[in-house]
């Protein structure tokens, strides 16, 4: 059985499914994709979230703000710890810094992201991290706000395995999209080859990023099939391998994620 660990399921388009999602949960299903993790971006949609997937025991839920959504106001610790008590919550976030899009708000992020791992450190849950074009600063920020008991990963992971290794070293797992399938990314394969099977995880962030071979259709969670694929080709294993290792991956992490 698979894990998508990082999807976005209120974001999908629905249009061609009827506008429901059981279609899309069956479809994961028929490829042995059993469970995922619907990711928050920002707080004022959590309610739409949560009614999306309250009726799916086998889909869980994260609280957060999105690095790029901070200019709606940097969540208090306070507030996530609430937030983090409704039902199917497993993890914080996603959270963390980007560079690339937006440097104006970076103070904000910042701050935004402390909140989140100081919220981590109190709830017990862990964290999922973006980042972009801002590794040292994540790697500040981490080394000094983030509970290494508790842990969390780094999700659809481009950066470099200098500071993947940073980031195991703080008991944080790397996560990887289907960019792993992308042509371009050569350098990135590489990383995934460095990364040990039992640090590492597998997503879609579905309805972004769709692999190879689907590259021009929405993403959804059964395609973390081909994430997993690619994972195992770079590795030399099995795909069965990577689906087993990755879901006691996930577990590990997501203690709380019990159907």
């Amino acid at each position: 059985m698979f894990v998508d660990s990082h999807c976005h399921l209120d974001r999908l388009d629905l249009s061609t499914r009827n506008n429901q999602l059981q279609p899309v949960l069956d479809a994961a299903a028929e490829r042995n994709v059993s469970r995922m993790l619907c990711v928050a971006i920002d707080l004022q949609q959590l309610p739409t979230m949560f009614r999306s997937i309250e009726n799916y025991p086998n889909v869980f839920a994260s609280v957060g703000v999105h690095p790029l959504h901070v200019d709606q106001g940097v969540p208090e610790v306070s507030e996530l710890l609430a937030l983090a008590k409704a039902p199917k919550v497993v993890a914080l976030g996603e959270t963390g810094l980007d560079y690339f899009y937006q440097k104006e708000t970076i103070a904000a992020q910042q701050d935004s992201f402390i909140h989140h791992l100081q919220a981590s450190a109190q709830s017990g849950l862990p964290v999922i991290v973006h980042t972009r074009d801002a590794r040292e600063d994540t790697i500040r920020i981490l080394k000094q706000h983030a509970d290494t008991d508790v842990g969390g990963v780094l999700h659809c992971f481009t950066e470099t395995w200098e500071m993947a290794k940073q980031a195991l070293d703080l008991n944080y797992m790397i996560s990887f999209s289907g960019i792993i399938t992308f042509r371009n990314a050569a350098e990135l394969r590489e990383v995934v080859r460095q990364v040990p099977l039992e640090n590492l995880l597998i997503e879609t962030d579905a309805p972004y990023l769709t692999p190879v071979p689907y590259r021009g259709k929405p993403n959804e969670p059964q395609y973390v099939v081909e994430v997993a694929q690619c994972v195992a080709d770079i590795k030399g294993v099995s795909v069965e391998q990577v689906a087993e290792v990755t879901s006691a991956n996930f577990d590990r992490l997501f203690n709380k994620a019990v159907i």
